[in-house]
């Protein structure tokens, strides 16, 4: 059942198929930040409503100075519901969280930055390309494996207590520590050259 329909639908059935797509939105994004490689947001102009579910999911993100950020569900009588406050409540002050969702105000690029939201703000589009490109080109040159155990290590950190954290990235280790890329690694560094991995 489309969501537009279902919600008009006041039915057991009908909120069912509601929570149904709304489970299957949140499963997309949040493959964003469960793949094993980092995903890199650019964002320019207006980043609305699922645009920051979407770049929340994101490993980091760059933004132009004309872009901004609003959590525009507020606006249209709905609460964000496919990964906009559990992210971002881990990204930025609480509070800021609160005011921009309660009043659907937009934030600015500038300001997210200051806030952790955003990484970087560029001039334009394409000097902010040009750094998010090189920045996965010097991720490409690091062994793939390592890239996503730092990934694993990072969200599960963030989930979790450091005691446990800790302990996970031992047993990490103990079952995912490449003999092979350490030494292609030393070996490249040595002979001045990149690795390949």
């Amino acid at each position: 059942v489309p969501l537009a329909i279902a919600m008009d639908d006041q039915s057991p059935e009908g909120r069912a198929a509601i929570f149904d797509s709304l489970t299957d939105m949140q499963a997309t994004f949040t493959k964003l930040e469960t793949l094993r490689i980092p995903v890199i947001a650019a964002i320019q102009g207006g980043c609305i409503g699922a645009g920051v579910d979407m770049i929340s999911a994101c490993d980091f993100r760059f933004a132009t100075k004309d872009a901004f950020f609003c959590i525009q569900e507020i606006n249209i009588g709905m609460t964000a519901d496919v990964g906009t406050f559990p992210r971002l409540t881990k990204l930025m002050p609480d509070g800021w969280v609160r005011q921009i969702a309660y009043t659907g105000e937009r934030l600015a690029a500038q300001k997210a930055k200051e806030l952790g939201l955003v990484n970087e703000v560029f001039d334009t589009q394409a000097a902010m390309l040009d750094h998010a490109m090189n920045i996965a080109k010097e991720i490409a040159t690091k062994s793939p494996l390592a890239v996503t155990g730092s990934k694993s290590m990072i969200n599960y950190a963030r989930d979790h207590s450091t005691a446990d954290a800790l302990d996970y990235i031992g047993v990490w280790n103990a079952a995912m520590l490449s003999g092979a890329h350490m030494r292609e690694a030393f070996t490249a560094k040595a002979e001045k050259r990149d690795s390949d991995f």
